[in-house]
């Protein structure tokens, strides 16, 4: 083994290397191209979809405001769009934790603000490797009745436990392991 080391002048294949002679390179995903694709269905469900971007990112909790005042605007004054709108984004947003944190991960911290800042919307957040933070969900369902269904929302986010928040509601999306990571993924419905 050692000889075969020293032996390599230069391990790494270059262009044009017969190595690659049968190899081919498909893109099959694009973080972008996965939020058209959910723009389309809600296209054809009568939803204006608005695509926020592939690349949101910033502590969960306060990204969820800036979108719930988004919701509320087109809620209140229909500007800049006329519900029902979809509003969808990627990215990966973070959480830090201070202290002994909970259970959860980004996806389902930043439905849980979502939730505490609007009182409750139709929203999905979701990783799309079928793994949000430590647990077994990929992400959660937010409805517009479950700040009143849940237990205590604002004490679950100071303890970063959104993951028990979603648990005791049922709300939790468990996929397993999907064996591939396009990006996050949030849809927000504004009716």
């Amino acid at each position: 083994m050692k000889a075969r080391l020293e032996k390599a002048a230069d391990e790494t294949p270059k262009p044009g290397d017969p190595a690659f002679a049968k190899v081919q390179n498909r893109l099959i995903a694009t973080a972008h191209r996965s939020l058209e694709a959910a723009a389309e269905v809600f296209a054809h469900a009568n939803v204006q979809p608005v695509i926020l971007g592939d690349t949101v990112t910033g502590e969960a909790a306060e990204v969820a405001k800036v979108m719930a005042a988004m919701a509320r605007e087109i809620r209140i004054h229909g500007k800049p769009w006329q519900p029902p709108v979809a509003l969808i984004s990627g990215g990966e947003c973070t959480v830090t934790i201070s202290g002994e944190g909970g259970r959860g991960g980004r996806c389902a911290e930043f439905l849980l603000s979502l939730g505490i800042e609007t009182g409750g919307i139709w929203a999905i957040a979701c990783d799309t490797d079928g793994i949000d933070g430590s647990e077994d969900n990929a992400g959660a369902l937010l409805t517009p009745d479950s700040m009143k269904r849940g237990p205590d929302a604002n004490a679950l986010l100071a303890q970063h436990d959104s993951y028990g928040f979603f648990h005791a509601l049922g709300d939790l999306v468990v996929t397993g392991p999907t064996r591939t990571n396009v990006n996050d993924y949030r849809a927000i419905l504004v009716d």
